[in-house]
């Protein structure tokens, strides 16, 4: 049960911007950036808010929460999926001529989509399990420690599997594997403050308001 208004409006918040960077993500990795010199799809920031959030989630509310999220962000996949092949094919009106740069970014989006559920749910449920194992390991001590050896190695997992089913046979998946990667290990590097200030807060606010 979530203790106060604010926890709860916290949970909310979080939970969409899970969801919500996770299926920008599909769509926006149509576009493959070079990031000094390497290569990766250009959702790869908005794939890994989704880090910070579950993180969160997983610190303040456990892993029960933290997996009923993942599940939500499956679904929300799912309908991305069946949205933009609807969006796709839908008969455009007759004065409406952006139909070829339409198709040039969905075209691939449903591929990408299932290359995000694949990696998706791998990575985010082990991200959760190594989270929660080295949690009881340290006793709840050292935060920075599991957010970052959970997110890193999901993140390899995640890049290893989406990258090989999105762009196989078409673009060249090793260099964009590592790109990905190492773009993602740093950002998961830079966002441990992120984490702690977002656990800070919130259990804060729950000791000034500890009942809704």
């Amino acid at each position: 049960m979530l203790s106060s208004t604010f926890e709860r409006k916290a949970f909310t918040l979080l939970t969409c911007l899970f969801i919500s960077s996770l299926v920008i993500a599909a769509v926006v990795s149509t576009k493959i950036i070079n990031i000094f010199g390497f290569y990766a799809p250009a959702g790869v920031l908005a794939y890994s808010l989704t880090f910070i959030a579950s993180d969160i989630i997983s610190e303040i509310w456990g892993k029960e929460r933290a997996n009923e999220v993942i599940q939500c962000g499956f679904i929300a996949l799912l309908a991305a999926i069946f949205l933009s092949w609807t969006a796709l094919h839908w008969t455009p009106a007759p004065f409406w001529n952006g139909q070829e740069g339409f198709a040039s970014v969905l075209s691939n989006t449903p591929r990408i989509v299932l290359a995000s559920l694949i990696a998706y749910t791998v990575s985010q449920t082990h991200d959760v399990w190594l989270f929660h194992l080295i949690r009881k390991r340290t006793e709840g001590k050292h935060l920075w420690l599991r957010n970052n050896l959970s997110t890193i190695t999901s993140q390899l997992i995640d890049s290893t599997i989406f990258v090989s089913v999105a762009f196989y046979g078409i673009l060249p998946v090793t260099d964009i594997i590592l790109g990905q990667w190492l773009a993602k290990t740093v950002i998961a590097l830079l966002d441990t403050p992120i984490v702690y200030l977002g656990v800070s807060i919130i259990n804060r606010q729950n000791r000034l308001c500890p009942a809704a």
